[in-house]
């Protein structure tokens, strides 16, 4: 039996036709296209073109959702920079699970966060943008999920 397996590729990285399979897709999970046909007009592909990738194209937040992520932060030890960080969780709806934070030296510290993010009220992308921006965090990414 054939098992499959996953990469996680950059966007940037990848045949034009995966992101407008993507972005049809999307177009119709919330609507802005009411069928295939319309959809693949809209994007610039043929039907055949959506249908036969449409299986193997998901975004990434959407392979993550209802799963458990853990993400890693490297923070500047300056007062309310935790607490702006962990904000920011909250408010996605993220459901943090464990923090862990090291002892700071040379004026930073690290955060591993494990939160569950299946009810999160925002898009992965959106709030780990929204964290990779906030004042006093200097590096943010996904360790594992």
């Amino acid at each position: 039996m054939n098992k499959r397996k996953y990469y996680i590729v950059s966007a940037e990285a990848l045949p034009e036709i995966f992101i407008k399979v993507a972005e049809a897709k999307r177009m119709l999970q919330v609507g802005e296209a009411a069928t295939v046909g319309e959809a693949a007009r809209l994007t610039g592909i043929s039907r055949s073109a959506f249908y036969k990738y449409k299986d193997a194209v998901q975004p990434f937040q959407d392979m993550k959702a209802g799963h458990i992520i853990t993400f890693y932060a490297l923070l500047k030890d300056s007062p309310g920079v935790l607490s702006s960080y962990l904000s920011i969780f909250a408010n996605s709806g993220a459901n943090i699970l464990t923090i862990n934070q090291t002892i700071p030296t040379n004026g930073c510290a690290g955060v591993t966060i494990s939160a569950e993010t299946s009810e999160m009220s925002e898009e992965l992308d959106a709030m780990m943008a929204r964290v990779s921006s906030a004042e006093g965090v200097l590096k943010f990414e996904i360790l594992a999920g």
